[in-house]
């Protein structure tokens, strides 16, 4: 770039650079200080410890979170919660017990510091961005590299300077800030960047505000989010009584960005994304009046005091409409004791609401699934189609104060026109003081000698890695399935209460991989599996959403060798990497639209594309339609070396 720590995020990755330039478009080596790791992702991540002969994690703090599947409906969530624990005393990690809290309002709170970097096997971990962290979400197994001591590799993002001014008008949050650069760029608009908050309006943003922000940074594709520490996180961490933990970090006066962006919070209005996209963004006064069936308050994407007090301002003294189930996902035991120290928690009920125990639960699908067609609204960051585990589900995704105000009414609501036809003005609520810091629920790290002796405990639920073989010089396999464009992770692999029991399970969790668009994708895959296996041809931002590896291990058990996209999103493109899937792009995205299933393609050599110095262009031969596509990879050397032999793992063991 030719600049040096103008920015805070060139400032936080100077500071960890391990090798590389921080060029756009370069590869770059960061070293780690802090890892995240929840139940969804992390079983896996704990059995690559294993596979990898770990004895002990070399982060300064890694905590294993239970957070996302915590309904105990039969044995085997029960058996995961135990494997999980006994692997964090043995490789010494901090455990969050079932029902602490959701993990990244959670690690903010306990031990979220400025200046350090983070990486998590979840895709919101860049909300840590909110305390002048570098938070990234990856794949699990680049997290277990981490912990083992290795540095995160990524592709250096483009710095993305968003300057915020004014303030946000009453009946406008943090949640309408985000929605405004979803409905601006996409879901796409953030690949390949960081985006940085600056100017004068972050004086009127609190930390929990920035969180709200930073985290669906994700929905946007962004590498992380990044917001300087400042007055706002110093007010914070004093807060939760770790002041000591606070460290200056702004941009410098004269701070270049290499793109610039501005929004004037105070020209901001009540924003809500319609069904099935998050960045399907309109006012919710265009599209007031629709019929609402459920409200859900809660999950990491609105998780503060003043998600949930600002609600229960607006329900006291009166009743959800007939109809609306309210539901409430309290994201940590703090809050919920803060909420009852303070009323906020009786308002809630007495109006209505049901109240969850604290985690993810409804954000993927585990519990309070929607009536098939019912409009649900939700202040969650995902509404990907069955995220919530209603097949023909009809999510929104909108504030808390919207969410509210169409619960109040049963149809959706502009809270403003409520709040006029309420004669109520907005509320400020005030956080118990202190406000509640509970550690009951986090199990340190065993001392050394002592988690040495410990031994995994696996239940039968608990299967092993599957067998990665070396990828062939030559594959000419059936184009099993053709994907359009934003496909998630959760179409790949889904969540919900049917399949998320069976995530370390990948013999069985592979019966459910892709079946949101093809019923019949598992039984064809495992009909050609032994022929060599099968190719898939997508379109744009293929893998969007979720970190969820699950989503490129299953698909290779079954049998998927190459995936043929017009673009990726990036962690799930590095997860293919990761277990040995070749990842093309196509050179001209038109080719896309010339290829049907059932097609058989051949790729030819492979191995010298794939070497440390070999040309990343190949040509796909249609050997169905006599065709060539001109295609190529982004593949590193590390990780040509990794699709080559199989996986990350089976290279590390050669």
């Amino acid at each position: 770039m030719g600049r040096s720590h103008g920015t805070v995020t060139q400032r936080l990755i100077g500071d960890h650079l391990v090798s590389g330039r921080m060029a756009p478009g370069e590869e770059i080596a960061l070293r780690v200080d802090q890892t995240l790791t929840q139940d969804a992702t992390g079983t896996l991540v704990m059995q690559e410890l294993d596979a990898l002969a770990l004895e002990r994690v070399r982060t300064e703090v890694s905590v294993q979170y239970v957070d996302h599947n915590i309904l105990q409906a039969d044995e085997r969530n029960a058996e995961d919660h135990l494997f999980l624990r006994s692997a964090a005393r043995r490789f010494g990690l901090w455990f969050s017990k079932p029902g602490n809290g959701v993990s990244h309002p959670t690690h903010m709170q306990h031990f979220g510091i400025p200046g350090k970097t983070l990486a998590g096997s979840d895709s919101h971990t860049c909300a840590a961005g909110s305390l002048g962290m570098l938070a990234i979400g990856t794949g699990g197994l680049e997290v277990a590299l981490v912990m083992a001591g290795r540095p995160l590799h990524l592709t250096m993002p483009e710095i993305w300077g968003v300057r915020l001014t004014g303030e946000l008008p009453p009946w406008v949050s943090a949640k309408d800030v985000i929605l405004e650069m979803l409905r601006r760029h996409g879901v796409q608009g953030g690949v390949h960047r960081i985006l940085e908050y600056h100017g004068p309006g972050l004086a009127s943003l609190t930390a929990m505000d920035r969180h709200v922000i930073a985290n669906m940074g994700a929905e946007l594709g962004a590498t992380t989010t990044v917001f300087p520490a400042d007055d706002a996180v110093r007010a914070f961490l004093d807060a939760v009584g770790r002041g000591a933990d606070f460290t200056e970090i702004v941009a410098a006066p004269d701070a270049a960005y290499d793109l610039a962006e501005e929004i004037d919070l105070a020209s901001l209005e009540p924003l809500i994304a319609r069904p099935t996209s998050p960045g399907n963004v309109v006012g919710v006064r265009e599209v007031a009046g629709e019929p609402v069936g459920q409200v859900v308050i809660g999950s990491s994407a609105n998780p503060g005091f003043r998600d949930f007090a600002v609600p229960a301002a607006m329900v006291q003294g009166r009743q959800t409409a007939p109809g609306v189930s309210f539901d409430i996902n309290p994201t940590s035991r703090e809050i919920l004791q803060d909420l009852t120290r303070c009323g906020a928690t009786f308002a809630l009920i007495a109006a209505g609401a049901r109240i969850h125990q604290p985690g993810c639960l409804g954000c993927i699908g585990m519990g309070q699934a929607p009536a098939a067609g019912r409009n649900s609204l939700r202040t969650f960051p995902r509404n990907f189609p069955g995220r919530s585990g209603t097949d023909d589900d009809a999510v929104w995704l909108c504030s808390p104060e919207t969410a509210t105000a169409s619960a109040l009414t049963g149809t959706i609501t502009d809270p403003r026109e409520w709040a006029a036809r309420s004669a109520m003005d907005h509320p400020a609520p005030e956080a118990p003081d202190p406000v509640s810091v509970n550690d009951a629920m986090l199990e340190p790290p065993l001392p050394p000698d002592r988690a040495l002796g410990v031994e995994l405990e696996r239940g039968p639920n608990i299967s092993a890695l599957p067998e990665l073989d070396p990828l062939p010089d030559e594959l000419e396999l059936p184009v099993l399935l053709k994907a359009g464009d934003d496909v998630s992770t959760d179409e790949i692999s889904p969540a919900g209460a049917k399949a998320l029991p069976y995530r370390s399970n990948i013999p069985k969790l592979a019966e459910f991989t892709l079946t949101r668009l093809d019923p019949e994708y598992p039984r064809r895959a495992k009909a050609v599996r032994d022929d060599g296996g099968h190719v898939i041809v997508a379109g744009e931002n293929y893998g969007q959403g979720s970190s969820r590896e699950h989503a490129a291990i299953t698909p290779r058990y079954l049998g998927l060798r190459a995936v043929i996209a017009k673009s990726y999103a990036r962690i799930h493109w590095q997860n293919l990497a990761n277990f040995g899937v070749l990842a093309l792009e196509f050179d001209d995205p038109d080719d896309y639209g010339r290829i049907e299933p059932g097609d058989r393609l051949r790729l030819t050599g492979l191995h010298e594309a794939l070497a440390e110095q070999g040309p990343p262009a190949l040509r796909v031969r249609n050997t169905t339609r006599d065709e060539e596509y001109p295609v190529h990879h982004r593949l590193s050397p590390g990780r040509r070396r990794a699709v080559l032999a199989g996986g990350v793992i089976p290279a590390l063991a050669r």
